[in-house]
């Protein structure tokens, strides 16, 4: 019996609904989520079906899915449908570890954007948008429609694609690590690469560079900027993450208040002149 046949009628459903909800993933983008309520909308029939009986997991199956989500959306249906496959088993095991959920998600989010961008945004498109240039360089009005075509219809049918692979993968396997106690591990692997891909983008997003230098006297100088990195490079912009995180998560402090602080923050250090 194949993958596909071995769905449920109602599980099938529950993926088209979970595939066309995916094209809005990024519509509700923000800075503190990114994708995470369009990650959350689009599985919300599966969460809305397994959970309709149990109003407190549905809650916190909302809440678990609403978090930080980024991921190339040609590819992410496969996250997507890997979450719901997992939402499915929380509901039907009582002793089903829900923390692997969104650790499973945070480690692959990395990974499939890495290959997602590379195919679809550094190959794909470029190649769409060459044949099509050959057809507007010829006065043609089909190049606009030649291009939506090409770069589309193989986009559209990767993430039809994976969105079945996706549940289907998770359907399978995800019972037999749990069976195995697999799951465990793997919940303990995802959660330090997710932590490894945050810091990444920490070291590479978040950056400080003080021009503040004190003459000393003749040809010296004393630069801060110097100062800070002998100390420990990196100091400041990890030390204000580590502050921005703690004020989210333990002082509740509202994000947009926290972006509005850091903004006129940057302006003062700007106009003192130390950065």
């Amino acid at each position: 019996m194949s993958k596909e046949q071995s769905m449920s009628t109602i599980d099938k459903k529950l993926l088209k609904s979970l595939f066309f909800r995916s094209f809005t993933v990024f519509a509700p983008f923000n800075y503190a989520k990114q994708g995470g309520s369009g990650f959350c909308y689009s599985i919300m029939p599966f969460i809305n079906h397994y959970y309709k009986n149990d109003s407190e997991k549905k809650t916190e199956a909302l809440t678990r899915n609403i978090v930080w989500y980024n991921a190339t959306q040609n590819v992410g249906t496969f996250i997507m449908a890997l979450v719901a496959s997992m939402e499915k088993e929380n509901s039907q095991k009582e002793d089903f570890n829900p923390d692997a959920i969104n650790a499973m998600k945070a480690s692959l989010m990395g990974p499939f954007s890495g290959i997602g961008d590379t195919l679809f945004w550094g190959i794909l498109r470029v190649v769409a948008a060459g044949i099509a240039m050959t057809f507007g360089a010829q006065g043609s009005i089909l190049a606009p429609f030649i291009f939506l075509i090409v770069y589309n219809v193989p986009s559209i049918a990767c993430r039809w694609y994976l969105t079945k692979l996706g549940f289907s993968v998770g359907s399978k396997y995800i019972e037999e690590m749990y069976a195995s106690g697999l799951i465990n591990v793997l919940t303990k692997a995802a959660s330090t690469l997710g932590l490894i891909m945050l810091g990444g983008m920490t070291s590479s997003l978040v950056t400080f560079k003080s021009t503040l230098k004190f003459n000393l006297g003749g040809d010296q100088q004393l630069v801060l900027q110097d100062i800070l990195d002998s100390i420990f490079k990196g100091l400041v912009p990890i030390s204000l993450t580590l502050i921005c995180f703690y004020l989210l998560s333990k002082k509740k402090v509202n994000f947009t208040v926290l972006i509005v602080a850091v903004i006129v923050l940057g302006i003062l250090l700007s106009l003192l002149h130390i950065a």
